[in-house]
């Protein structure tokens, strides 16, 4: 019996584990092609009770700083995901902004 509990606690964890498809792999993959195009984030203000506020939040990614192509990037990302290149290359994707 307590063979079964833990097979069916890990189970779920080794579905997690299987192929992923394309269309997932290009999404989390456009992201880090992103990081390496550019730095990220966002600036906040706004003026409340207690006065005025702000946050900055900037992220500069390895990829940038060492001049990596985002595309390549895009490419072996989805590729070591899926086994698959991807479905188009990456500036031609309409999601693209480079």
């Amino acid at each position: 019996m307590r063979g079964a509990i833990s097979l069916a606690a890990i189970l779920p964890a080794l579905a997690a584990c299987g192929p992923m498809s394309v269309e997932q792999a290009e999404r989390e993959c456009l992201e880090r092609a992103r990081g390496a195009a550019h730095p990220t984030g966002f600036i906040e203000a706004g003026i409340g009770r207690g006065g005025a506020e702000g946050a900055i939040e900037i992220d500069i990614n390895s990829d940038y700083l060492s001049g990596k192509d985002p595309a390549a990037l895009y490419n072996a990302c989805v590729t070591r995901k899926t086994g698959r290149l991807p479905r188009q290359p990456l500036y031609t994707r309409p999601d693209w902004k480079g």
